[in-house]
């Protein structure tokens, strides 16, 4: 055997040898078997460890208050005085239980809580970068979210079909929409045929998502090296991209196979007409593009030049870049180069081709998702065909299928997985086959699953899914209820969510945490039941403001809970809050996304990408959850209060509080647009009344009466201003005071 062959034997026999998985790494707190307590609660767990600190809890909230409290949390929308009546006017011993239910059974419940799900599935409705495109059906997989929690759809359902709905048996609609968790992410969308690197990009993005998500664990640290602090080892994470390595970006048709068929028959006719007057087309304007890049071409530095016109394979990595930078550039002075029958031919091919498409079927209604195929084979995209001077190349691998959908009654041949050293994807070792983290591989979960229904995959998303959603993996159950705990409290159990290796935080409370995901797995993974749990109990119920000396010095971050802990509401719900209290909200749900309104200064800023101007009116009065979420510009009004980055999962909203907060509330056009119309409601319901004005808007925007001082105090504010201004304009200024209140803006 050659040396040179033996020592890349031995190099790659070497990574794959890397860090063997100990007795100790295993014996980690999040690895290890959950502890099943028979008996608890989540009082017994928390009022335990109080007693142990010497600490004594708060009493408990007054209805009001927690009234206004629950309906935040579970709907994102503050009670209407109607509501918070009915429920101060219920005084069976069950009335804050049902409560709880009917917001549970409410369709908001899903917009609130499907929005936190979002955040963790970096979702957004453009791709990002430098061309920022639009993915036209993204809004499907966040209905199918909102969907999912509103039916209570079990959560280790809920797993396997993000991850492998395409594979599960029985696949409907939900299942191929939610594969969207996959295509939400951010991509290039441009020249990626021309740039391999970009899917391993993708690749990383699917590994780092999904096992943040749904298991707590960093293991894309290990794509380069072994992770530095957990038991993941490289070829773990190889392992894990040999899951997801035959994917496709896939739209599925949301039609029936007789439909689909139809409208592929007819697509097809129309098409190989107008494919061949395409080529005439092509064979026509081409040569002229040439000419004008070249003209163009040579404006540019002669290294350049030199880059461009090297033949790839010969390029540095220095020309790779130039070169790729400037085949992007699309000349449009082009059609100024043609002669007069050139262009005359090319006008009358046009007219030709356009009329052809109009005979084009209507397109069904798609999802974009993802399935198993060859993506050497993928169409040519925005990029891949007009380049002069640069053929779009595949790689090179003898077992190259016929298509890039498997196709019943062919062989297909999963495009192979490799060990790339160091992480570069031009550095392959040894192919790898797909598996799962040795530090919990005991699961008895084979590496594939195929379907058994003749669909042609590889099973291996349908296994990873069962790996994950099984009730025997410590970390899944585990990291959900302390997202969802989370969400409640500020903070969770684990106050790092989506990291339960060594440098996340231990549990503050490990035996509740145990307890709350064993009571989730034996619930059939309800998500609702786990919120019953919390809800109804003391420690939820209990008081925000509880001054006490002992406990402030003791536990002044107030992680044991002696009282309830007071938080921010997050950019959606603020924005949302000030159109329930407006009387403008518009509660349509579902369905493309919609386009707030921003000023033409932030739309200058939109060089790629879309941003559809609209009217401030009830269309755009929707909730912040269907509003258009782009990439390359954040709506400001989310922006400022801490809308987080969508192109990584974020688990765990930053709070700040900056001037541009208030100032953004005190002048934004949109906020005293509101302001108004809440003024505008207080009078219809209150008269002209000061008192009477006062008290109906600390009950529509508090959810309570206004104390003595308060009252008193906002009353001869009202008349000063009135002293200078007609007395809507001053109960205007009143109503933007109160969307400026840390109550307002704030859960207690």
């Amino acid at each position: 055997m050659p040396r040179w062959v033996l020592c890349g034997a031995l190099v790659a026999a070497q990574l794959f040898a890397q860090s063997a998985i100990t007795q100790r790494d295993r014996n980690w707190w999040s690895f290890r078997k959950l502890t099943r307590a028979e008996n608890g609660s989540v009082d017994t767990f928390i009022q335990a460890t109080l007693a142990a600190k010497g600490l004594s809890p708060a009493p408990a909230a007054d209805k009001s208050t927690l009234a206004r409290r629950a309906y935040l949390d579970l709907t994102g929308l503050p009670p209407s005085p109607r509501e918070l009546d009915a429920f101060l006017g219920d005084t069976s011993p069950g009335a804050y239980s049902k409560l709880i239910e009917r917001l549970l059974a409410s369709p908001h419940y899903g917009e609130r809580w499907g929005r936190h799900w979002l955040d963790a599935a970096r979702y957004a409705d453009s791709g990002g970068y430098e061309q920022d495109f639009t993915y036209p059906n993204a809004w499907r997989y966040r209905d199918y979210v909102i969907r999912a929690f509103n039916q209570d759809k079990p959560y280790d359902r809920f797993i396997r079909e993000q991850i492998a709905g395409d594979e599960l048996p029985g696949s409907d609609y939900d299942a191929l929409i939610a594969t969207g968790f996959h295509r939400v992410g951010a991509t290039v969308g441009f020249r990626e045929k021309d740039n391999p690197q970009y899917r391993y990009t993708y690749l990383d993005d699917m590994i780092g998502t999904t096992s943040r998500v749904f298991l707590g664990l960093t293991v894309n640290c290990a794509r380069c090296h072994d992770h530095k602090f957990d038991p993941v080892p490289q070829r773990d994470y190889y392992r894990l991209m040999a899951v997801f390595f035959p994917y496709i970006s896939y739209d599925h048709p949301l039609a029936s196979p007789d439909q689909v068929a139809a409208y592929e028959s007819r697509k097809a006719e129309v098409q190989s007409k107008i494919q061949p007057l395409q080529d005439k087309l092509r064979a026509i304007e081409e040569p002229y593009r040439k000419r004008a890049f070249e003209q163009k071409l040579n404006t540019f530095p002669e290294d350049i030049q030199v880059a461009v016109r090297t033949p790839p394979e010969q390029r540095t990595e220095g020309q790779k870049l130039l070169a790729t930078q400037v085949l992007t550039i699309r000349p449009a002075t082009y059609r100024n180069l043609m002669s007069a029958g050139d262009r005359a031919a090319a006008d009358s091919l046009s007219k030709e081709i356009r009329a052809l498409q109009n005979q084009l079927p209507k397109p069904l209604p798609v999802a974009m998702g993802i399935r198993d195929g060859d993506y050497r084979l993928a169409p040519l995209g925005p990029g891949d065909d007009e380049a002069p001077g640069k053929g779009v190349k595949s790689d090179e691998d003898e077992h190259l299928n016929e298509t890039y959908v498997p196709v019943a009654g062919k062989p297909y041949n999963p495009p192979k997985s490799y060990f790339l050293e160091r992480g570069d994807y031009l550095s392959r070792a040894e192919e790898t086959g797909p598996g799962f983290l040795e530090v919990l591989s005991d699961l008895g979960i084979p590496n594939a699953i195929p379907p058994a229904d003749g669909r042609i995959s590889t099973g291996r998303r349908r296994a990873l899914a069962e790996w994950i959603a099984s009730p025997e993996n410590p970390l899944t159950a585990r990291v959900m209820v302390n997202r969802i705990w989370h969400h409640h409290f500020g903070r969770g159990l684990v106050s790092t969510p989506s990291n339960f290796g060594r440098l996340g935080r231990p549990p503050s409370h490990p035996q509740l945490l145990d307890w709350l995901a064993d009571e989730f797995i034996k619930s059939g993974w309800s998500v609702k039941h786990i919120h019953r749990l919390i809800m109804n109990s003391a420690t939820y119920r209990a008081a925000s403001a509880f001054p006490s000396a002992k406990a402030l010095d003791e536990d002044p971050n107030n992680i044991y809970l002696w009282r309830f802990p007071i938080r921010r509401l997050e950019a959606e719900a603020i924005r949302d809050s000030i159109l329930a209290v407006s009387g403008n909200l518009n509660l349509e749900a579902g369905g493309p996304a919609y386009f707030p309104v921003v000023a033409d200064r932030v739309l200058q800023s939109v060089s790629k990408g879309i941003w559809n101007v609209a009217e401030d009116g009830p269309a755009v009065w929707r909730r912040g959850v269907y509003a258009y979420s782009k990439r390359g510009m954040k709506y400001p009004m989310f922006e400022v209060f801490d809308q987080p980055d969508p192109n990584v999962t974020c688990e765990m909203r930053d709070t700040s509080t900056v001037p541009t907060q208030a100032l953004t509330l005190l002048n934004n056009e949109f906020v005293l647009r509101q302001a108004r119309a809440f003024a505008d409601r207080v009078l219809q319901l209150a008269g002209p009344e000061q008192s009477a004005q006062v008290r109906a808007a600390y009950r529509i925007a508090l959810a309570r009466d206004p104390s003595a001082a308060e009252l008193s105090s906002n009353v001869q504010f009202l008349n000063r201003r009135m002293s200078s201004q007609p007395a809507l304009d001053a109960l205007t200024d009143l109503c933007d005071v109160m969307l400026n209140l840390n109550e307002f803006l704030y859960i207690h």
